[in-house]
């Protein structure tokens, strides 16, 4: 029998969803994604205040302790962690809430076990399996963005092979526990080849597209929430974590589009990947430098201006100092606009969330399809640290491993001035033809402080 209190419960998870599907909907566009991510922390609240008012609870030590710890733990993060470091720092979030997942499910196991119907158990094996796989993933992810573990893809003969042979087994240990609850062995089995597999998944993935990989370890982290949702019958979780699974796995997709890669590779961890050298046909040639004063100059009795921002601004952090750049030549009456690759940076949005950092108006940031056909008539194009989204090779070699992934083509700008601390590769270690080409010169250094002093050096102009 429904009890007041469980009426209140129910409601505050009914508010709760409704919040997360606004959330998510106000999310698809920069203008409104602020006020979705506020939206999205109330239902957080509401679902978490709905939880802990149930009768189900026996003793809030341990609960006010978590609440603390994790209080503690995510107000530091939150504070500490630079926006650089912003990806992997989200790849950490993936494996804390896949672990959490994982670890209530193996609770559930020990306490119930074979009490549960046959749909709660595999609900609950799919929860460990795959929030145990997520959980080291998501792990890797975040060593090779913070270079602690190589970007470029770790791969092996007979890799696809061993991978296939680990699945096989995880699943027949899942199928086995799911059949015969009392085979406890199969159950730790399945969960000790989850953790070696989530391994196994990422490392033959490289840094270039770890994009891609943390959209789909999202949409893994939000599945076993969702798998844990059916162990609890807690309807708030079912809801928040298909939202979260389907829609991670539709930007996966969406990402892969626009990375030109195969789903297949980023989904069995390259699967059917050859292993190769990155080469270049049309690399080669003398990369021109630049004057700060001349860049200047050309910035200056510019009239029209498009900034592409990548990885080397988050990593300079020059998102401030490219805004102030941007307002003294709009006071000149040059035209300014941003280019914006969808997977520039090193997780989806990245460059948004930077230059928004940056108070940078919405209005001026371009998506790649938007910004293409202008880059004819823009006299000067400033590339700030990114590589290979404007790597000319992607449309022009068909025998380049970015071939068919769809590029910013500043090349085709009047003039370019690429801003990088030194003559290095990309995150794809490929060469750029675009720093040899005719229309192209390079201002070394700091990105932040070439921004500085372009700043200054056309005040003087």
């Amino acid at each position: 029998m429904m009890t007041l209190t469980s009426y209140f419960m129910e409601a505050t998870y009914l508010v709760a969803s409704i919040l997360f599907i606004l959330s998510l909907k106000m999310m698809s566009h920069p203008e409104t994604a602020r006020r979705g991510m506020f939206l999205a922390e109330g239902g957080m609240f509401a679902a978490i205040v709905g939880t802990l008012i149930g009768t189900h609870i026996i003793s809030w030590v341990w609960i006010i302790g978590g609440l603390a710890l994790g209080s503690i733990i995510g107000g530091w993060m939150a504070i500490s962690v630079p926006m650089t470091a912003m990806p992997q720092r989200t790849a950490l979030s993936h494996a804390f809430g896949a672990l959490a997942a994982a670890l209530v499910g193996i609770g559930e196991f020990i306490v119930k076990g074979n009490e549960m119907g046959v749909v709660t158990r595999g609900a609950l094996g799919f929860e460990v399996m795959l929030g145990a796989l997520t959980t080291t993933g998501s792990l890797i992810a975040a060593g090779k963005l913070q270079d602690i573990i190589a970007g470029k893809p770790i791969q092996f003969r007979g890799q696809n092979y061993l991978n296939l042979l680990i699945a096989l087994a995880m699943v027949s240990c899942f199928v086995a526990f799911w059949i015969h609850p009392e085979m406890v062995v199969a159950f730790y089995a399945m969960l000790t080849l989850a953790f070696i597999f989530g391994v196994l998944l990422v490392i033959p993935i490289g840094s270039a597209d770890m994009p891609v990989v943390m959209s789909l370890l999202n949409s893994y982290a939000g599945l076993a929430a969702a798998a844990t949702g059916f162990v609890l019958g807690n309807n708030v979780l079912i809801i928040a974590g298909t939202l979260d699974g389907f829609s991670g796995f539709i930007l996966s997709v969406l990402m892969c589009k626009a990375m030109n890669r195969s789903i297949t590779n980023v989904l069995f961890g390259g699967f059917g990947s050859v292993i190769a050298e990155a080469s270049s046909a049309n690399a080669g040639g003398v990369m021109r430098e630049i004057s700060l004063d001349d860049a200047a100059m050309q910035l200056a009795f510019a009239n029209r201006v498009i900034f592409v921002p990548g990885y080397g601004l988050a990593t300079a952090q020059a998102q401030h100092a490219c805004r102030e750049l941007a307002e003294l030549l709009e006071g000149r009456g040059v035209t300014v606009k941003y280019a914006i690759h969808p997977v520039a940076g090193r997780m989806p949005g990245h460059m948004n969330v930077l230059l928004a950092e940056a108070n940078v108006p919405y209005a001026a940031l371009y998506e790649m399809e938007q910004i293409n056909p202008e880059f004819p008539s823009t006299d000067v194009a400033v590339v700030i640290g990114a590589n290979d989204v404007v790597n000319p090779d992607a449309r022009d070699n068909p025998n380049s491993l970015i071939a068919g992934m769809p590029i910013l083509e500043v090349d085709r700008a009047r003039s370019v001035i690429v801003l990088k601390r030194g003559q290095g590769r990309g995150f794809s270690g490929l060469e750029n033809p675009l720093f040899f080409k005719a229309c192209t010169n390079m201002l070394y250094g700091d990105a932040k402080a070439s921004l500085s002093q372009l700043a200054q050096a056309v005040q003087h102009v």
